[in-house]
């Protein structure tokens, strides 16, 4: 039995999908208009945990992302510019040219995040005339009304608005500020369809309604969802800034359409922190991928340091914790490079995982369990190994992919390991030590295991097995 907690309803549900054995999954994907950063990796990288749990129980999954490239203004009031044409004025290049480069990164970022490739990734500039369709039925039905910048939906004509976020009509009305828009009929109702600004010329805007103009934000996960997933599918999942007013808009528009619920299970991922702080490049807390490879991890590290945390927890970045992670993901490699032969997974650790991810994604222990496992003495080191191995198709650390490095530890290294491994076969501890302060002193560190010692570089990070 798989559990995950619902947004929709407030608590953990065990999972029962619409067709047995399958699972469709909506990943709300990248606005691609600047580097995404690491609370961006924290989502995608739970969402992806997410589908390999169902792929790990024997589901098949069609998962489905989306690529935001128009529409998604610098306001949630349906106000400023769009972000792909702001970020074009402002880099002297044409929104098009701007999505397809961080459309480029994001891809390869996700490679380097060892992400699964979704069956479907969907952009919205691919797929204007099933927005205008929709939009076009929202008109007809009575929940789209026209003012001088756009289409808008009236919230009040939707009974269950505010369901999924807790943001009722009421509440909204309570906290609504001056309103800008004067022709709306309630504060939050929200755009399905911008008019282009008068005389002003965009790099994408289609004709419809009469007018030149462009979807609004939600508009686009709703026809892309329903168009490859259905009217009404599994699992819709994103961060928890998205749960309003994105989510909360998208599943008001879509069962007002179709008069059908819209998604079964809403999964969301909770903020990323940094060193105790909300992100924020004004803070200069502002991490990418590129950014940590810079300073000498790998996306991988950052895979690890998120498989120890649950994905509603607050989770804090430090350089601390990712160093951390560095050391605990080369320790695992480390043993998985220096076994040799075939185990079998054994049978009570295997349920013990599953236990622990199948309860609403559980990692954390997942992963101490992997642990646990290493250090019991009745179990073989080949079995040991093939657990892990089994284990790691969830946890996407690659372990099945590493090879061996080639040697970059110096000789004069190399011998001083070995007198040490002599030393401390005579049981001469004074002499051992003094070989690992003179091993240190050249910049490399020694690890003692029962499979032999672990050389490591303090410069590059890299660890050789001799």
């Amino acid at each position: 039995m798989i559990c995950v907690f619902n947004t929709l309803t407030r608590k953990k549900e065990e999972f029962v999908p619409l067709k047995k054995g399958r699972v469709g999954m909506y990943v709300c994907g990248p606005t691609v208009y600047d580097h995404d950063h690491i609370g961006h990796a924290w989502n995608y990288t739970t969402s992806d945990l997410l589908r390999r749990l169902f792929e790990y129980n024997g589901y098949k999954v069609k998962q489905v992302m989306n690529i935001t490239d128009v529409g998604h203004l610098t306001s949630d009031a349906d106000i400023g510019e769009d972000k792909l044409e702001k970020s074009a004025r402002e880099r002297g290049e044409t929104a098009w040219q701007i999505a397809k480069f961080f459309t480029k990164i994001y891809l390869l970022d996700r490679d380097k995040l060892n992400l699964e490739k979704p069956q479907v990734i969907c952009k919205a500039t691919d797929h204007i005339k099933e927005m205008i369709r929709l939009v076009q039925i929202l008109i007809d039905k009575g929940y789209g009304y026209e003012t001088n910048d756009g289409i808008y939906f009236d919230t009040a004509k939707f009974k269950d608005y505010g369901k999924l976020s807790g943001n009722t009509l009421e509440r909204l009305k309570e906290g609504a500020r001056v309103e800008i828009n004067p022709e709306k009929r309630n504060p939050s109702d929200f755009a399905l369809w911008k008019f282009s600004p008068a005389g002003k010329k965009r790099d994408m805007e289609w004709k419809a309604f009469g007018k030149m103009g462009f979807p609004g934000w939600h508009i686009e996960c709703s026809a892309m969802s329903m168009k490859y997933l259905g009217e009404n599918f599994d699992l819709h999942t994103g961060g928890e800034d998205n749960i309003f007013p994105h989510h909360e808009c998208e599943r008001a528009q879509s069962e007002a359409a179709t008069a059908k619920k819209f998604v079964n299970y809403w999964f969301h991922t909770r903020f990323l922190m940094v060193e105790g702080e909300k992100m924020s490049k004004s803070l200069k807390n502002f991490f990418t991928i590129k950014d940590l490879e810079d300073k000498g991890y790998s996306a991988l590290d950052l895979r690890y340091l998120f498989l120890t945390a649950h994905y509603r927890s607050q989770l804090n970045f430090t350089w601390q914790s990712l160093e951390a992670a560095k050391i605990a993901r080369e320790k695992l490699n480390n043993f998985i490079l220096s076994v040799k032969g075939k185990g079998k997974v054994n049978k009570n650790y295997k349920d013990q995982f599953l236990s622990f991810i199948n309860n609403d994604l559980d990692t954390a222990r997942g992963l101490a369990l992997i642990w646990q496992l290493l250090k019991d003495k009745d179990i073989s080191d080949a079995d040991k190994k093939a657990a892990i191995l089994d284990f790691d198709q969830f946890l996407g650390l690659r372990l099945a992919k590493l090879k061996k490095k080639k040697n970059i530890i110096p000789k004069k290294i190399i011998q001083l390991v070995k007198e040490r491994e002599k030393a401390r076969k005579d049981k001469d501890w004074a002499r051992s030590d003094e070989l690992r302060q003179l091993i240190e002193k050249e910049g490399f560190s020694v690890e003692d295991t029962k499979n032999g010692p672990i050389i490591a570089t303090f410069f590059c990070g890299k660890k050789s097995t001799w």
